[in-house]
């Protein structure tokens, strides 16, 4: 009986030693997730104070950027023609950006002839053509020209208006059917 009971001994130690070893990974993966905490806390990620700082340097370079004022022409719809002559529909939606704070007035009250010269300007271009990046690319630098053309005749006599205002075209929505 006595080798009996020595045999049963050695199997109800080996559960507690597997019992420490969890306990000791538990307590150091906490260890390290603290630590890391306060890590990130003394660089200051979490702090409320250092976001505000981001966005004043953003809103700054923004600022001394001379093109800062938008103003937009939504939703154009155009036929366009491809190369064997079949027409498509083109749907155009696009942001002018300036260097006058008043442009978006300026565009309100101009739409009629910039919306003539976009349409001029795509239906002298097949689909194909329009559909490369050097084609949209062509297009939005003859665009640039032609509307600071008209808008330098149209408010030719106001001298508070600059000349060449359009520095940049982005097309918010450009889809071809």
């Amino acid at each position: 009986m006595a080798e009996e009971e020595v045999a049963e001994q050695p199997k109800k130690s080996g559960g507690k030693g597997l019992m420490i070893v969890l306990v000791a990974l538990i307590v150091v993966l906490l260890l390290a997730v603290i630590g890391g905490g306060f890590f990130l806390y003394s660089q200051g990620v979490f702090s409320p104070q250092e976001a505000g700082k981001q966005t004043e340097t953003v809103k700054k370079e923004e600022s001394n950027s001379g093109d800062r004022f938008k103003a937009a022409i939504n939703d154009l719809v155009l036929n366009i023609t491809n190369a064997k002559g079949r027409e498509k529909l083109m749907k155009l939606s696009f942001t002018l950006k300036s260097s006058d704070p008043g442009i978006e007035a300026i565009v309100e009250a101009y739409k009629a002839e910039i919306v003539d010269v976009v349409i001029s300007q795509i239906s002298a271009r097949s689909s194909e053509e329009l559909l490369t990046v050097g084609g949209k690319a062509l297009l939005k630098d003859e665009l640039i020209d032609e509307i600071n053309k008209v808008l330098n005749d149209a408010t030719a006599g106001n001298s508070d208006i600059q000349k060449n205002s359009i520095k940049d075209i982005l097309f918010t929505t450009f889809v071809i059917k």
